[in-house]
């Protein structure tokens, strides 16, 4: 009896425990596998139809599960030839042999046999084709299998995604003529130094400890595609008082309706300030009406104390996105964060996998998110070692410790994307042992959005000492970056290794794959203590930097923004693809 023989007569109830993950190996196409989407190569067509239309069956119940994800072949086998256990070991899928790298390629060419399973990975390779191959059926068996035997979605998704060609719009004779008698050209504003500033740069007066709203509308003014849906007048505030009687958009409203119930719409106050930002004028404008709008939404912070620059940006897209969706004139789908300007700009979705340790079976969830809030790295592990120590010379090392270091977005990133396995307190329910079990946990994005808000976790609360403080460690973070390492494609990717078999039946991680390079353009940084501080914003307008200081603006180079206290960086897509209408799609 061969190796492989001995393997499918083991059960498929036998238990394994969990190993660890071995390395994955790249994507390679074969040269043969474009003709044919199905198979890879000739030969595994072949085989097909040799063996039947599932020439795997004597596989299925030999894979076996190793966390986080990754599946090989079950039972110890050994090279029929020599008798060693090598680390790579292959199976030959038309006779059972088994055989190490050195007596495995022999059988093939005098045998014919050309397919084999790479055993420690369970995937197909072709010897004559020296790569890698894939088969739906086999990657069906082993996602199967990585899933805990839960049901698996379709392989192939209805929605496809098309791309079409950018047109930039280009005025005819005609709108030619109605812009020359319509409108006037603005003159340009110069700044001192003789410098001339682009439009939309306009100064923020402070009403007192205002800067965290300050720094967050210089972000939102020059967020490009929050910018150009104001400026092309899709949300116009005149219009939108007329036809919600429900949303009053003027103090006097609210005072002449003696209603206490009324709320300002804080759509129509955002317009006004893009209105007001890109009117020409360089005198600092006043927020006053924005902010009391907000109060009007957000009771519990209306107070002229110093406010939290990211629970600002939360509860003013919130109130903006319930605002809108009242209005039955936008469709919308549910979840799909389209909803209102505020979510088709800001929000994407997270992917959660949690993994049960002892049969593999994943429990996936999806929740949408605005911005990602992430904890500076490195040094957690030593902030909780040293949570013990009571003495005060041991809580001032610790402060130091949290201060001291470098940290990186990217690595920041790596943190929130990487398996974090739950502790004994934190067991869940896994639905295929039907007991509480331990598990491990796994971040990803499913849905990149227009625009990347990241949130560093600078302050930090403890409940159990009562007190708070901030953390100034440097964070590095670059001007481009690449967020296809993080999306839920690549993670799955990572985890189970190379499948044609779409873990997802949905089409948006592969529309993501094809925008995940980012441009940074905003930076809000934080000076000063927890309690007295003080918010400024870097804007990248073309390829100059500007520091927004509430009611000044100046000019700096890339240098100081690298060297600035990021607290929330904004980073928006390179290259942006348009939905194409069932009309463009006929016509």
């Amino acid at each position: 009896m061969s190796s492989l023989e001995r393997l499918t007569s083991i059960s498929e109830d036998t238990q394994h425990p969990p190993e660890s993950t071995m390395p994955i190996t790249a994507f390679r196409d074969s040269p043969a596998a474009a003709p044919n989407p199905s198979y890879s190569c000739r030969h595994l067509s072949d085989l097909r139809s040799r063996l039947g239309p599932d020439p795997f069956l004597k596989f299925r119940a030999c894979i076996r599960l190793r966390l986080p994800g990754r599946a090989s072949i079950s039972a110890p086998v050994r090279c029929d030839v020599c008798g060693r256990a090598p680390p790579r070991l292959y199976a030959c899928v038309s006779c059972a042999a088994a055989g190490c790298g050195e007596h495995a390629p022999p059988h093939a060419a005098d045998a014919s046999h050309h397919v084999v399973v790479d055993v420690g990975r369970a995937e197909l390779f072709c010897f004559a084709c020296r790569d890698q191959v894939y088969d739906r059926d086999f990657d069906a068996a082993v996602a199967t299998a990585a899933v805990g035997g839960g049901p698996l979605p379709p392989t192939e998704s209805v929605r496809k995604r098309r791309r079409v060609d950018y047109k930039p719009w280009a005025p005819d004779l005609n709108e030619l003529a109605l812009i020359a008698e319509k409108s006037s050209p603005l003159p340009p504003s110069r700044i001192e130094g003789g410098a001339v500033l682009p439009w939309g740069l306009r100064g923020l007066s402070n009403l007192g400890n205002t800067c965290f709203m300050n720094s967050v509308l210089q972000a939102l003014l020059h967020t490009p595609p929050l910018r150009n849906y104001f400026l092309s007048d899709k949300h116009n505030r005149y219009y939108c008082e007329r036809e919600n009687r429900t949303i009053v958009t003027r103090k006097s409203d609210v005072a002449k309706g003696n209603n206490k119930n009324l709320q300002l719409c804080l759509a129509c106050d955002l317009d006004a300030i893009f209105s007001a930002a890109f009117s020409g004028y360089r005198m600092p404008y006043s927020p006053a009406k924005f902010l009391h709008s907000w109060w009007q939404h957000a009771s519990n912070l209306a107070s002229y104390e110093q406010q939290d620059a990211h629970e600002f940006l939360i509860s003013m897209l919130d109130t903006i996105h319930e605002k809108m969706q009242k209005d039955v004139r936008k469709p919308h789908s549910q979840g799909s964060g389209d909803c209102c300007i505020a979510h088709r700009v800001f929000s994407g979705i997270l992917r959660s996998d949690v993994m049960c340790t002892s049969c593999g079976f994943t429990s996936t969830t999806y929740d949408p998110c605005v911005d990602i809030s992430l904890d500076l790295e490195p040094n957690h592990a030593g902030s909780t070692k040293m949570a013990s120590v009571k003495s005060n010379y041991s809580l001032h090392n610790e402060a130091n410790s949290l201060n001291s270091g470098v940290s990186t977005l990217v690595g920041c990133l790596d943190h929130f994307t990487r398996p974090e396995r739950l502790g004994s307190d934190q067991k869940f329910f896994c639905q295929k042992c039907q007991v509480r079990q331990e598990s491990l946990k796994q971040m990803s994005i499913r849905k990149l959005p227009l625009v990347s808000c990241f949130h560093i976790k600078r302050f930090e609360h403890s409940p159990i000492r009562k007190m708070s403080r901030k953390v100034d460690r440097y964070l590095q973070f670059p001007f481009s970056l690449d967020m296809a390492p993080y999306l839920s494609s690549s993670i799955l990717r990572s985890r189970y290794g190379n499948r044609i078999f779409p873990y997802d039946g949905d089409e948006q991680e592969a529309s993501s794959e094809l925008s995940s390079q980012f441009e940074l353009f905003a930076v809000i940084t934080h000076s000063g203590k927890l309690d007295a501080g003080h918010y400024v914003t870097y804007l990248r307008l073309g390829n100059q930097w500007y520091k927004c200081d509430d009611a000044w603006i100046t000019r700096v180079n890339d240098d100081v923004v690298r060297a600035a206290q990021g607290y929330m960086m904004f980073y928006v897509q390179k290259m942006l693809y348009y939905r194409v209408s069932e009309s463009t799609c006929a016509a």
